[in-house]
């Protein structure tokens, strides 16, 4: 792959697949549901007794003249100030740490960070600093470069979001607070005038929308379901109305109403003290949080939000809509929806990190949660760590059949797949081409001359691992003199809640007040903490281009989303990432060229830091090409393709006809269309299809099919105008083979589809067996082996069927209404989960589950392939095949020229893949003996 990704991204290979891809979706209308809609709410007040002083000239910002050793003089570009200076300003929450820092940015005005006027603040739901840089820049402002030109050019009036400046866990009203609206102002197109307007919102989901906007030439429909950012217990009918008819005409969204005091409990107390810190492997601590994790009162308010939501998916709801409900905040919805639409089409994604079964256990509603999320067809995660953790969380505490592909539940089954996120190349290329990220990449890089930058972002709480990264920090400063005062961390911080922020902000005050006090002067300070309404995109971009290390310690996250920005702002530089094992992107091979720490290792994390500020440039080369080929392959385009079309394609499998309105065969017109056909294919299953026998008594008698069945194949074969297959699960030694010498006129695929025996092609032609497989590695069936026998100790009445390229584990063979019967499925659930974590992707296996048994088998083995190849090849004799030849024999699809040989094709047999694949040729006849739902014709 080419090392410059914008030619990747426009490759024409690339965009021809991803429109394939999507193509289907264009006539489907896609609801994404996420707490926050992507656009918030913006009061303008007209009254010019409630404006703020208008801001002082923006001056152009000059350099300060260099000292000796490449500083430059602290006085003129800003002294160190502490944040205590910014909460009485209110631009840093209440529990910010308290630490010397000097801004990069302070010298340099710049009107995006000074008080706006014409709007009065009033409270919101969150706190403004929250906030990803790209949303919230305003569309235009005046920022002058170190030779005085502009950049930008000012608004005329610029809106301000409400701000909440209590705690965020208190449900403010804002009849006292409220300016009246002005008839001056207004959505002059609504039926009421009013000075609410609608503006991008910095709390929703901005990595989700970005990536759904990425594909919209191919998404032509599409609803935002979510809340809006500010307390609307005091908004009016009418307003509602107002911003209700805004949202769906300009921005495709419908706000869902919930009362403040339902957010409060929702998202304040429920979401952010403990589902997200128990979900980060954080378990609150029971003395402060014992309401919350064993009360129902939380709880409560969590399950009225998302009822509210369901409620309002149901009433937009149209027939064909594809349901993405997007993380924690919604984890009850999934099944709220399939109770009242049970045809619809819902995905799960959760963005965040899934703990091991004993960490969730602890939840107190943790059934209720993993109940919500199987309403779904889909359940995607980041990495497949997480999916594993919810396979194996799902069966211990719902002790429901928990299979490598997904979760089987009594009437339905539910895919669990990786499908990790990205972010828009594309988008940050073109914002990374804005004048404005140049001059600030000039002024950083004499702004900090001679000096190496390290460079952060990450959120206040204690699951980033902000403190362990100051410390590590610490330790390499003292363990590496020669970097004091020429190495600086610029930490960017994300406020989180005020309850989350205030546990981390303590520990980490101190820990940046002992860096600083040690090793700073008046030139020099080591940490600089900026809160992202201390920069703007622009300036953030321009940090990551100049930046000669990004350091990300998280103590547990999912994919860690600005890494991929950093390595594509170091296109031109290729300075190394510096990434915690804990990361969900780290799992990923791509990420591997990284230098790995352990957060919690700070003398280790600290000699990461030396080696990645003193790498060679080949070194760093080499490393930066292999984290850019798996950043350009795994984008925000090919996350939403991905998670959509699997999601269809879930839906599709799972939403078979029932059993009970399949008709039944009409025989007089099958007749009719067998005699008058001129050249048959007959395809017969033979267990519970000809042959109905105990597996114990094959296993301890052997093999045998009954006389009349054999007299009956006989005859069918003899016929010259008929080709007659058995399809078998059975082995070849044993059992296959006494049929073939029975009926070597018929052929045989045997262990579904590792071997096959043709047909003989003139009569009295001897052939002989195939292995479809011989190109695959069979190492995995020691292993495996083993595994099972552990559990065949542990299982009464289970045994192993050790076959030639596959293996049949059968838990329990006897009487169904044994009440040890549940105990052998879950055993029998647990050994399919080790083998496939510990065999299956490395082998490249697949686990077939069956009524009290399961077949362990390579994966590239179907009937479906072996059939595929007799129908595309009905005359070549491919006994000795070459493991390339093979290779294109076993493929996967049915095409549309095959089995153009034959005029009339009856298939019988209880492999619902096979059927509904050759359901696609017009001369088919399928019959299904399975008793499940299916796609049979007949």
């Amino acid at each position: 792959m080419s090392p410059n990704y914008k030619d990747d991204w426009n490759s024409p290979d690339l965009r021809r697949r991803l429109a394939a891809a999507m193509a289907s979706l264009k006539n489907h209308r896609i609801v994404i549901a996420s707490l926050f809609l992507p656009q918030g709410t913006v009061y303008y007040d007209d009254d010019p007794h409630n404006r703020l002083p208008p801001p002082p000239e923006p001056q152009p910002p000059q350099l300060a003249p260099a000292t000796k050793g490449g500083f430059y003089n602290q006085s003129l570009l800003g002294a160190a100030f502490s944040i205590v200076d910014d909460l009485t300003k209110g631009s840093t929450p209440v529990a910010s740490p308290v630490e010397d820092k000097a801004n990069p940015f302070s010298a340099f005005t710049s009107p995006r960070l000074n008080p706006q006027t014409g709007v009065r603040p009033l409270p919101s739901r969150l706190p403004t600093l929250n906030a990803v840089p790209s949303a919230v820049i305003p569309a235009k402002s005046t920022l002058r470069s170190p030779d005085g030109s502009t950049l930008a050019q000012p608004r005329n009036r610029t809106p301000r979001r409400p701000s909440r400046t209590a705690s965020r866990s208190s449900s403010l009203r804002r009849s006292s607070s409220v300016v009246r609206p002005s008839p001056r102002l207004g959505f002059l197109d609504a039926p009421h005038y009013t000075p609410w307007q609608i503006e991008a919102s910095s709390h929703g989901n901005i990595g989700l929308f970005n990536a759904v906007n990425s594909v919209g030439d191919v998404i032509q429909k599409k609803l935002w379901v979510g809340i809006i950012d500010s307390p609307t217990d005091d908004f009016s009918e009418d307003l509602r109305v107002d911003l209700e008819l805004k949202y769906q005409a300009q921005h495709d969204s419908l706000p869902v109403w919930i009362t403040d005091a339902e957010f409060a409990g929702c998202y304040d107390v429920y979401c952010h003290q403990v589902l997200w810190p128990t979900l980060h492997y954080d378990v609150p601590d029971a003395p402060k949080t014992r309401a919350n994790l064993y009360d129902s009162k939380d709880f409560e308010q969590y399950a009225a939000v998302n009822e509210k939501f369901a409620e309002a998916i149901i009433s937009t709801y149209q027939e064909g809509d594809i349901i993405m409900v997007n993380d924690y905040h919604l984890m009850l919805l999934p099944q709220l929806i399939r109770d009242r639409i049970p045809t619809a089409t819902i995905g799960f994604f959760l963005h965040v990190t899934f703990p091991s079964s004993e960490i969730f256990r602890c939840l107190a509603a943790r059934q209720h949660l993993l109940r919500g999320m199987l309403g779904a067809d889909l359940i995607a995660f980041q990495t497949h760590n997480h999916m594993r953790h919810f396979r194996q969380t799902v069966h211990r505490i719902l002790s429901l059949e928990a299979l490598p592909k997904g979760i089987q539940l009594e009437n339905s089954f539910v895919d669990v797949q990786a499908l990790p996120m990205g972010i828009d190349l594309a988008s940050l290329y073109q914002k990374r081409k804005d004048p404005e990220v140049s001059q600030w990449v000039e002024i950083l890089r004499q702004r900090y001359a001679g000096m190496k930058l390290i460079v952060g972002r990450d959120k206040l709480d204690e699951v980033q691992g902000v403190r362990q990264k100051v410390l590590a920090f610490e330790t390499f400063l003292e363990r590496n003199p020669e970097f004091q005062g020429k190495a600086v961390l610029i930490q960017i911080a994300l406020s989180t809640t005020s309850e989350n922020e205030t546990i981390a902000s303590d520990k980490l005050s101190t820990a940046i007040a002992s860096i600083n006090s040690r090793f700073s002067s008046l030139s020099y300070t080591p940490v600089v903490l900026l809160h992202t309404n201390e920069l703007n995109f622009s300036q953030y971009l321009a940090l990551l281009t100049v930046a000669d290390a990004f350091l990300v310690t998280s103590l547990r996250e999912g994919m860690a989303l600005r890494t991929h920005e950093y390595i594509e702002c170091q296109e031109e530089r290729k300075r190394p990432l510096i990434l915690s094992e804990f990361t969900g992107s780290y799992s990923f091979s791509g990420f591997r060229s990284c230098f790995v720490v352990n957060p919690y290792d700070v003398i280790n994390t600290a000699k990461a830091i030396k080696d990645a500020l003193a790498i060679s440039d080949e070194e760093a080369t080499s490393r930066w090409q292999d984290l850019h080929k798996h950043v350009v392959s795994q984008t925000a385009q090919a996350f939403v393709t991905s998670f959509l079309t699997r999601l269809q394609r879930a839906h599709a499998e799972h939403t078979q006809r029932p059993w009970a309105s399949i008709p039944t065969l009409p025989t007089s017109s099958i007749l009719t269309a067998y005699k008058s056909s001129k050249k048959r294919l007959l395809l017969f299953g033979i267990e519970g299809v000809l042959v109905f026998q105990d597996p114990k008594i094959t296993r301890d008698q052997g093999f045998s099919m009954p006389d009349d069945v054999v007299e009956l194949l006989r005859k069918l074969a003899e016929d010259e105008r008929n080709v007659v297959y058995l399809l078998s699960g059975l082995p070849v030694a044993g059992a296959l083979d006494k049929v073939a010498k029975a009926l070597p006129q018929v052929g045989l695929i045997a262990e579904n589809g590792c071997f096959v025996k043709q047909r003989p092609i003139v009569k009295d032609q001897q052939t002989e067996w195939t292995n479809m497989v011989s190109h695959v590695s069979m190492q995995w069936k020691k292993p495996c082996l083993e595994i099972l026998n552990y559990f065949t100790e542990r299982t009464p009445g289970s045994f192993i069927e050790d076959r030639g390229a596959s293996i049949r584990w059968r838990y329990w063979p006897g009487n169904p209404e044994d009440t040890e019967l549940p105990w052998a499925r879950r055993q029998a659930a647990e050994a399919q989960n080790h083998i496939w974590d510990s065999l299956g992707e490395k082998f490249g296996l697949r686990i077939l589950p069956a009524t009290r048994s399961f077949l362990v088998l390579p994966a590239i083995a179907s009937r479906v392939n072996a059939v595929e190849a007799l129908l595309k090849n009905p005359n070549e004799d491919f006994s000795t095949p070459s493991p390339s030849r093979l290779q294109s024999l076993m493929s996967p699809t049915i095409s549309d020229s095959a089995g153009e040989e034959y005029d009339f094709i009856l298939a019988l047999g209880n492999d619902e893949r096979l059927l509904a694949r050759l359901n696609a040729l017009p001369q088919a006849e399928t019959v299904s003996t399975s008793g499940r739902n299916g796609d049979a014709k007949w």
